[in-house]
């Protein structure tokens, strides 16, 4: 066991042997860390918190009430393997969320970037791998293997389908069900969710270039709403929007292998 001197953990909390907790972190009432786990710098978890598994809790995470973070994938093929659960700096995670660690059929990782905010319930699935200043909104759910890229919004009550890519930026609405992949940059909303325009407003907060803007909305009228095939407008529109980097990522992000289809807008 690796304590930090400036540690504070409180006297009814577990804290197995072999486990690494670094320095300033705290470990309120109730809670159980096991001897696998790595707790970072100014770590606190608040009460009643369960870490577990082969898991490490990056530098100034707080992880409130309730979570279980660690556990074993939920995923019947698993036997017991070493895998585990990569949590990175600054995130919130919030009452009940629970994070489980890889499998071997999905490359034994599942990995949380830095900065995210996991509202209560949310559950991240096994080999899910979760990108920076992400936002679940409470009981927003991620089936296993899903990619979730940078700065993307999830509303409460969506599920992600195992298997998806939501690309950067995209925002899905409430009570969405993801069951395909979502662009760069797109909003998606609805049971069986389609593909309902861009999400501007966090592009200009993200601080885009207008111009760019500009022609990714053209780009996406172009590939979706043109009458020819998704395949058929790709070359067209990338050569007219050649040097918009906006365009060139929503592009590679179509054209990219996926086991997934597309979200694509509703045409009723």
């Amino acid at each position: 066991m690796s304590i930090d001197q400036s540690a504070k953990i409180h006297s009814s909390s577990v804290v197995e042997e072999g486990a690494k907790i670094g320095a300033n972190t705290v470990v309120g009432p109730f809670c159980h860390i096991g001897p696998e786990v790595t707790l970072g710098i100014g770590v606190e978890l608040k009460s009643h918190v369960v870490v577990s598994g082969w898991t490490d809790v990056g530098n100034d995470t707080i992880i409130f009430p309730f979570a279980s973070i660690g556990h074993m994938p939920q995923d019947l093929k698993f036997n017991g393997e070493v895998t585990k659960l990569e949590i990175g700096e600054r995130n919130r995670i919030r009452e009940y969320v629970t994070m489980n660690p890889g499998t071997v059929g999905g490359g034994k990782l599942t990995k949380v970037g830095n900065d995210g905010l996991f509202m209560m319930g949310v559950h991240i699935g096994h080999d899910c791998m979760v990108g920076n200043r992400v936002i679940l909104a409470n009981n927003a759910s991620l089936g296993g293997h899903c990619i979730i890229e940078d700065s993307v919004v999830i509303g409460a009550l969506a599920g992600v389908h195992q298997f998806c890519r939501v690309g950067r930026g995209a925002m899905i609405g409430g009570l969405s069900a993801v069951v395909a992949d979502v662009i760069p940059m797109g909003m998606v909303l609805g049971n069986r969710a389609s593909l309902d325009g861009l999400n501007l407003v966090g592009l200009k907060r993200a601080g885009a270039n207008k111009a760019d803007i500009n022609g990714l909305r053209a780009a996406f009228k172009s590939i979706f709403m043109s009458g020819t095939t998704i395949k058929e407008s790709i070359t067209p529109t990338l050569k007219l929007h050649a040097g918009n980097p906006l365009v060139e990522e929503l592009i590679e992000f179509i054209t990219s292998e996926t086991s997934r289809s597309l979200t694509i807008p509703n045409k009723d």
